[in-house]
Order: C-alpha cells, then sequence, then structure tokens
C-alpha cells in the first residue's frame, strides 16, 4: 500500500511538473499561471500543488531549474565552464554572465521565480560558484567567508536581473546590451573577490 501511494505522489509530482512547464513556455507572464490553472492542467486536487511541493513558487522553482538544465543542453558553454582552464574568478565571472544572459532572455521565468529565491534561499540555491569562490581565496578567508561572499555576490546578481528595467532608468545601466552586462558583472566580482 505504500509503494502505491509514493508512486501516486511521484506520478502527480510529475503531472504538476510537467503541466507547470506548459503553462509558462505558454504565457507572457509567469505570475498569471495560478496554483488553479496548474492543477486543472496536472488533472490532480488543487492541494497536490501545496502537498508535493510546499508553495506554487516552489513549484515554479523546481520548473525553472528543470529549463535551465534544458537551456544548458541547447547552449552547453556553462557546462564547459565549471572544467575549462582559467582561474576560479573568471570562472566566477563567466558563470555568473551566462546565467544573468539565461535570466534576462527568459525574463518572465526569471521573474516569477527570482522573489521565491531571494527571500527563501537555502544552503544550496544559487551556490554553485561557491568552490570557485573558496578556490580563489585558497584559505584567505574562511568556510563561512566564502559562502557570505558567494550568497551576496548571487543574490546581489539575482536582483540587478529583477530589477533591469529599473537599473537601466536610475542608473543607465543596461544589462540587456551585452558589453554593459559584461561590464557590470566584471565589476561586481571583481569588488568581492579583491
Amino acid at each position: 500500500m505504500e509503494k502505491k501511494k509514493q508512486r501516486d505522489i511521484a506520478l502527480t509530482k510529475q503531472a504538476l511538473l510537467s503541466a507547470t512547464k506548459e503553462l509558462m513556455t505558454a504565457c507572457e507572464d509567469c505570475d498569471s499561471v495560478t496554483s488553479r490553472e496548474i492543477a486543472s492542467r496536472a488533472g490532480v486536487n488543487l492541494a497536490m500543488v501545496n502537498y508535493c511541493f510546499g508553495s506554487r513558487e516552489a513549484l515554479l522553482y523546481e520548473v525553472f531549474k528543470l529549463l535551465l538544465i534544458e537551456a544548458q543542453r541547447v547552449s552547453p558553454e556553462l557546462a564547459r565552464l565549471m572544467t575549462a582552464d582559467i582561474t576560479p574568478k573568471e570562472r566566477v565571472i563567466l558563470t555568473h554572465l551566462n546565467m544573468m544572459r539565461l535570466m534576462i532572455a527568459n525574463y518572465s521565468y526569471s521573474r516569477a521565480v527570482t522573489k521565491y529565491i531571494l527571500l527563501g534561499r537555502n544552503n544550496e540555491m544559487g551556490m554553485e560558484t561557491l568552490p570557485c569562490v573558496t578556490a580563489h581565496f585558497a584559505g584567505r578567508k574562511s568556510d563561512d567567508e566564502c559562502r557570505l561572499i558567494t550568497y551576496e555576490l548571487t543574490s546581489l546578481h539575482e536582483l540587478a536581473v529583477l530589477r533591469y528595467k529599473e537599473l537601466k532608468e536610475l542608473c543607465g545601466i543596461d544589462l540587456t546590451d551585452d558589453k554593459v552586462l559584461e561590464n557590470y558583472v566584471r565589476e561586481t566580482v571583481e569588488r568581492f573577490l579583491d
């Protein structure tokens, strides 16, 4: 009986993920994708969104991670960066640059999940460059200091993407211009990884 329940939950989770992905890729504004619409598309009870994922935002985040994996398959530069023969600082710069490009190009998805990430970040969300930050400091900073630097840098860049239109309007920094984006990322990483 327990195995059947686990299988049913797994099938429900998959149905919710598939429905959410379909809705997110078909809409102009992911904020318009409601829990009710997701559950209806998945053919499950509305309560299953929270039961399986904790919240609509957590479900959107899971779909966003799946979309990032798909984007990396189509454009594998990001995966290659992690094994490239470059300095740890350059790896942080290029990783953040590519992630910000991807987030801006898919702003509807990014906007839907970035608030959730910023406000609900755990020890793993957005910490992909922690090993690079740690390698850059090579013992000059503690593990906790490296974790904080990674957290701050990632949060700053996520906030910049979330508010990229306001950043252009208020500061004249147009993150949709690739050269401006690269300069912005390089300058911010330089401030954190001195």
